[in-house]
């Protein structure tokens, strides 16, 4: 081949190189773009979605099993650093996310782990690190049951009182465990209380992981009754929804007879109770 032709074939190949990584490039932007929505800090929950037009059963609404686990994946790239948190998922239909905070607690969260394995249903569970440590069995039950496992710190401390240093151990601790145990990092952080600051997005986006919160705060942890705790779930039900139950920190018990109420209820309603994802690059 001459050398002229060499010439033009290589700029071909190079021209064509550039257009699949701007193809590339694109589709990770759309990854990016099509994350959970955000709602104002404090915005209004919002109103219950339409009722179903007729009761179907729950095994029409359940989820597929994840598949089995594959080898430990690399702690995952810095994340964007945000300025709030997520307050509600994206997704479609009729979808919801349920978490529990807090645990694990051996005396509540094993029941609420067979309320959801009886409905095939996933959650996410943001665990504190001296929680987690004590009872790894728990966190592999989460495991082997499909859930997203988020990291809550370790002994659940109000952020904005800490120095920088506190907040990345109290993080760092907890993401150490959880990957130990559940087989891969956390990809998402929640602050105790719901209280943000920027050193919080700041380390948490260093450690891998995006910031959720909720939309519907069930206040559980006021005990309130059971039934309380179902109505509030049921009238914040909506499309995208993040509800916040906890498995510890007290007891716990009403949490876990809401569960139980309102869970089928939600299925037969129409609702997918699902999970977030996360794309690592």
């Amino acid at each position: 081949m001459k050398k002229d032709q060499l010439i033009v074939r290589r700029r071909t190949l190079i021209a064509g190189a550039a257009v699949l990584g701007a193809a590339g490039a694109a589709g990770t932007a759309h990854l990016l773009t099509s994350a959970p929505a955000t709602l104002p800090a404090g915005g209004a929950p919002p109103a219950p979605g339409p009722q179903a037009r007729r009761a179907l059963k729950p095994s029409a609404y359940r989820l597929q099993p994840m598949t089995g686990y594959g080898p430990q994946r690399a702690r995952p790239a810095r994340a964007l650093v945000r300025h709030e948190p997520f307050l509600r998922m994206s997704g479609r239909g009729r979808s919801m996310v349920l978490t529990f905070d807090d645990g694990p607690d051996p005396r509540y969260t094993p029941d609420i782990l067979s309320t959801l394995r009886e409905y095939d249903v996933r959650a996410m569970f943001f665990v504190c690190g001296e929680m987690a440590v004590d009872n790894k069995d728990l966190l592999r039950e989460m495991a082997d049951d499909g859930h997203v496992v988020g990291n809550h710190t370790w002994s659940h401390p109000l952020l904005t009182k800490l120095s920088r240093s506190a907040i990345h151990a109290e993080m760092e601790r907890t993401c150490e465990v959880i990957d130990d145990t559940f087989g891969e990092p956390p990809a998402w952080f929640r602050a105790p209380y719901g209280a943000w600051n920027r050193a919080a997005f700041q380390l948490g986006a260093e450690l891998g992981m995006e910031p959720l919160a909720w939309t519907v705060d069930t206040l559980d942890w006021t005990s309130p009754g059971a039934r309380t705790i179902v109505g509030r779930v049921e009238k914040g039900a909506a499309p995208g929804v993040v509800v916040l139950s906890h498995d510890a920190g007290g007891d716990r018990s009403q949490s876990v007879r809401a569960l139980r109420d309102y869970l089928p209820r939600l299925l037969d309603s129409g609702y997918h109770l699902t999970v977030p994802r996360r794309r690592y690059a």
